[in-house]
């Protein structure tokens, strides 16, 4: 392990200490008596931290210093699985949630298409959802056995495939997307798809039966985070909160 490991490491440990007593970063300059700068570096992995400083922290959290140099994780998922409909915010969410976790951000749908050469949509139509259901719990099986610090966005109705939900939550901590129909909506609409609404008269109502059809199974989820009316900011801050907890390792 070389000192860019160990820089990296205590500024994942700060973050997470942090978080998961829900306090800014401001707070925890007023606490250590540290500077903001300074501890933006830290969390970073990019502060020359001198042992000094490193017990200065280490105090404001009421730990030992060799808590900030803990290299050992729990038996914890490295991935973490966002689920839910189209309109969730999976996507957006959960390139923030990989940048903050310092881990890779996988889109599931996007896999499969690399591994059929052909869009979702061409699957579907030319081969059916039964081949695209085989071929995503092929790719999901993929992903899984690269063993790398992920966080993935899987597609809407991976809940609808026990097996495959089953090897999902055996390997990954889920996450649930809560919201609201109109919530969906909106945001597949702000994207500028309109097809929803041109195409299909009865969509509003067709969401709101899928969405109540599914929720048993999104519920199943390990956390559920209700989006609606928040930012993807505020979510991603509860999330890595939680998350923090399970000592997700660092990124490769």
């Amino acid at each position: 392990m070389d000192a860019t490991d160990v820089l990296e490491i205590i500024g994942y440990r700060v973050r997470s200490a942090r978080t998961a007593r829900d306090w800014t970063l401001r707070e925890l300059a007023e606490r250590s008596g540290l500077s903001l700068r300074f501890l933006v570096q830290v969390e970073s992995g990019r502060a020359n931290i001198s042992v000094k400083r490193l017990a200065e922290l280490a105090d404001a959290f009421d730990l030992a210093p060799a808590d900030l140099l803990d290299t050992r994780t729990r038996d914890a998922p490295r991935i973490v699985a966002l689920l839910g409909l189209r309109g969730a915010g999976k996507t957006t969410i959960g390139k923030q949630l990989a940048r903050r976790l310092h881990a890779r951000f996988v889109e599931l749908d996007r896999r499969i298409e690399k591994a059929a050469e052909i869009s979702i949509a061409e699957l579907f139509s030319l081969y059916g959802e039964d081949r695209y259901r085989r071929l995503e719990r092929e790719t999901l099986t993929e992903v899984l056995a690269e063993n790398r610090p992920t966080v993935l966005a899987t597609g809407g109705g991976i809940v609808t495939s026990p097996d495959t939900y089953a090897v999902l939550a055996k390997s990954a901590f889920t996450v649930w997307l809560r919201a609201a129909p109109e919530d969906h909506w909106n945001r597949v609409v702000s994207q500028g798809d309109r097809r929803p609404m041109a195409d299909h008269p009865q969509a509003m109502a067709d969401l709101r039966t899928l969405l109540a059809r599914r929720e048993p199974l999104y519920a199943k989820a390990n956390l559920t985070i209700d989006t609606s009316g928040r930012s993807a900011f505020e979510i991603v801050d509860e999330l890595s909160g939680e998350i923090g907890d399970l000592r997700l390792p660092i990124g490769d």
